[in-house]
């Protein structure tokens, strides 16, 4: 038996498998609708996004889109980003060099990698997906949070994150990195 076979029905927390699992077992995972992401060989299965948690990402999809310079692209979830053979994430919004992706995945770090929290992952994405991201290198990391509104920002500068906004409702985000953009909590709720 595999580790993949000895998983129980699609967990909301991390599994640790007797080995790390790889790219290759992500690949056989059911196309069950749950999202299925490794960290560190680790399998995090989490349920699909709430109404909310949709608005909010094609929201900052469609604004980031609008002021996109054209060497960037903006992508939704779900897209594969490999960090490692055992680190495949999932981010609700990633933004990379237009040249960097491929027809399946976006192969190391992005420029800048964003979360929309749900009570199944809040934790994840604000301690193990943020720690991550920092050590691959990832220039930018927002989080945020729909019910609340608010945007956290942290741009990586000498190999650490430095927050660099915090902003609830209507208060604006004036963000330089990967490209300049403002960006109101509020204005994400449709």
């Amino acid at each position: 038996m595999s580790a993949v076979d000895s998983i129980p029905n699609p967990p909301d927390v991390f599994s640790r498998p007797a080995t790390p699992l790889t790219r290759a077992d992500l690949d056989r995972m059911p196309d069950d609708g749950y999202r299925h992401e490794l960290i560190d060989g680790v399998l995090l299965v989490t349920p699909s996004p709430s109404f909310n948690h949709q608005d909010v990402a094609l929201n900052l999809i469609f604004h980031l889109r609008q002021v996109c310079p054209p060497e960037l692209y903006v992508m939704g979830a779900p897209f594969d980003m490999v960090l490692a053979d055992d680190t495949v994430m999932i981010p609700d919004v990633l933004v990379a060099r237009r040249d960097a992706f491929t027809k399946r995945d976006l192969p190391g770090p992005p420029l800048l990698a964003v979360e929309v929290l749900s009570p199944s992952t809040r934790r994840f994405d604000v301690m193990v997906k943020f720690s991550r991201l920092e050590a691959a290198g990832c220039a930018a990391y927002w989080v945020v949070d729909p019910d609340t509104p608010s945007l956290i920002a942290w741009e990586l500068q000498d190999g650490a994150y430095v927050q660099v906004a915090k902003v609830t409702g209507e208060e604006s985000a004036r963000l330089t990195s990967p490209y300049d953009v403002t960006v109101v909590p509020a204005d994400l709720i449709s």
